[in-house]
């Protein structure tokens, strides 16, 4: 039966990676790495550079393809991601079928495949195809909350309260319920519409590289300077990646 490792390598620091993610990678055939396209290259070289470090068994092949774009016209927002799991799945297909009786290949998945990250679902869809026998293991890595956390020298949760995790659309409609929110996907800034000045927020981007960039302090302080850096950031590199951490209250605060 082939083999897919699904692995987490970590938020862009090679040292990220752990040594279960490392042998792992040693143990596959082909290493299935994404390309997603112009303005993202930055992407592809880090995993790169994690397989130029890490791999020292001779013989593994790097298998590079293309990620295709989530169409957003005329489709709701599961519409879309639906559809956009469909053809990526497809590709999987593709990449696993192409390893012989009893291979293995690997994917190397941003942070932790199990957080905001569709690769395990994905697989899963790949295996309703009876076409294909095989099985997958799923190691994990890094994530950004946890380098969010450590960039500020912070811990995630107040003493005995509640985390949320969620996405920007959602703190956009729901405001801001937890002691502890932490955000990720959020494209629009949602944080800037909260209305509540005294939380704090400890915001990051490109957590674990060398254009690592984080802020924090009261929210009503500093909102529309993270949006102005964010803003000049992504126009720089022509990609973004951040996340961000809102807390109201303190510790032993009932």
């Amino acid at each position: 039966m082939k083999h897919i490792n699904i692995i987490g390598i970590g938020t862009g620091n090679p040292e990220h990676v752990t040594i279960q993610a490392i042998n792992a990678m040693n143990a596959a055939d082909v290493i299935f790495l994404p390309v997603k396209g112009i303005g993202k290259e930055e992407l592809a070289e880090i995993r790169r550079e994690i397989c130029e470090r890490y791999i020292t068994r001779s013989g593994i092949r790097i298998s590079e393809f293309a990620v295709p774009q989530r169409q957003t016209a005329d489709k709701s927002y599961a519409q879309s991601v639906d559809a956009w799991h469909g053809e990526i799945a497809g590709i999987y297909g593709e990449l696993i079928a192409s390893l012989t009786d009893g291979g293995s290949g690997a994917f190397l998945v941003w942070g932790d495949p199990s957080l905001y990250d569709s690769t395990i679902r994905i697989i899963e869809r790949v295996r309703q195809d009876a076409r294909l026998d095989f099985d997958y293991s799923v190691v994990p890595g890094i994530t950004s909350i946890q380098a969010l956390a450590a960039s500020h020298k912070i811990p995630v949760n107040l003493v005995g309260k509640p985390v949320e995790i969620t996405t920007g659309r959602r703190l956009a409609r729901d405001g801001l319920q937890a002691a502890t929110t932490v955000v990720m996907l959020d494209g629009e800034q949602a944080f800037a519409k909260i209305d509540d000045p005294d939380a704090e927020i400890f915001w990051g981007a490109y957590l674990g590289t060398e254009d690592e960039i984080v802020r924090s302090g009261r929210l009503g302080d500093i909102a529309a300077d993270i949006q102005e850096l964010r803003a000049e950031a992504r126009q720089r590199h022509g990609w973004i990646m951040d996340i961000y951490l809102l807390r109201k209250g303190r510790d032993f605060e009932e």
